[in-house]
């Protein structure tokens, strides 16, 4: 069994094609994939593409170059409202490389605006009782500090770009971390993972990015190939990496209860 946690399949990058690229995953053995959103038009989407597919798990975020409160107040209600259907709260987080990329004068304020938007999603997800699906670049410690803060204890953070001793506050507090198939070719990750617990590991494929391949687009069908990169990092069978990321998966999402 072999699910995908994290993909945006309603990336109109897979319009065209939608239909063939699940066929692609099915066929390499990916039995699920939870399709974040970065929007309210991406949660709408979701919902859509998963009464259409059942491979696809719905969930509903805000990306974190997002500072609409209008827009994240829609989607809160939507999520409470779809609490049901929905698998997951994501994906949400703190991007501080999105605040540098702003004018200084700006920096403070966004990034204070970031961070309330964030709680407000790790709130509502504790509220309703789902997971969250984190994003956190160039802030993983603040992104960590900030859940543990606010008592968050189902949590996925997707493509970790942090060091293991930045993940370890996490990994005590039993969240997750989702490795995508860019763990091929990114030192960082298999740094990552080499001092990562395997009881803590997903898997994920960020469709369309983070594929094998630089600058090809990404799709969930490339998830296959994770256990086996992860298995040679970790100089163990890929069958012991599978069993631990399906149950991590089973534990995260409670599936099949």
């Amino acid at each position: 069994m072999i699910i995908d946690t994290h993909a945006h399949l309603c990336d109109s990058a897979f319009d065209v094609d939608r239909a063939d690229v699940l066929s692609r995953a099915r066929t390499a053995g990916v039995t699920a994939v939870v399709c974040v959103g970065e929007s309210l038009e991406d949660a709408l989407k979701n919902l859509t593409l998963a009464e259409e597919d059942p491979l696809l798990l719905p969930a509903a975020g805000l990306y974190p170059d997002r500072f609409d409160l209008g827009e994240a107040e829609a989607l809160i209600e939507l999520i409470r409202r779809e609490r049901d259907r929905l698998v997951a709260v994501g994906e949400v987080g703190l991007d501080h490389w999105i605040v540098k990329r702003a004018p200084e004068g700006q920096q403070a304020e966004l990034e204070e605006l970031q961070r309330e938007l964030f709680l407000r999603f790790v709130d509502l997800a504790l509220e309703l009782d789902l997971p969250l699906n984190v994003h956190s670049r160039s802030a993983g410690r603040q992104t960590i500090a900030a859940l543990l803060e606010r008592g968050a204890h189902r949590v996925q953070m997707h493509a970790f770009d942090g060091k293991a001793s930045t993940a370890r506050p996490a990994v005590e507090a039993g969240y997750f971390f989702s490795v995508p198939p860019s763990v091929v070719r990114s030192r960082q990750k298999q740094k990552l993972i080499g001092h990562l617990p395997l009881s803590c590991l997903l898997v994920e494929s960020d469709s369309p990015v983070l594929g094998p391949e630089a600058g090809v687009r990404n799709e969930p069908a490339n998830t296959a190939a994770v256990p086996r990169a992860i298995a040679e990092i970790k100089r163990v069978p890929e069958q012991q990496v599978m069993e631990a990321v399906a149950r991590n998966t089973a534990r995260l999402y409670r599936l099949g209860s």
